[in-house]
């Protein structure tokens, strides 16, 4: 379920990496395609969404825990964290 309210990694949130390229570092290694970006707010690698076929984003969270990440796409200024499911504008 989606919760608007901002859990403890949101709360006091602000952007510490911003896309480095605008690209999915996982589908370019194996040449697939992505629909939108989302970048990692611990350690900055730029990523595919969940309407991505590969959901490398997600599956990033799941395998090192890193719970935020914000929107890449130009004009789009939100934070999802995977841990509480919550999201954020800022």
């Amino acid at each position: 379920m989606l919760t608007t309210k901002a859990c403890s990694h949101l709360e006091n949130f602000e952007v510490s990496h911003e896309a480095r390229a605008y690209e999915c570092e996982e589908c370019i290694k194996s040449g697939d395609r992505w629909v939108h970006l989302r970048t990692c707010q611990t350690c900055g690698v730029t990523l595919c969404c969940d309407s991505s076929p590969n959901k490398h984003a997600t599956s990033h969270f799941h395998e090192t825990g890193h719970p935020v990440v914000i929107s890449a796409e130009p004009g789009e200024e939100w934070a999802w964290c995977y841990a509480d499911e919550s999201f954020k504008e800022y």
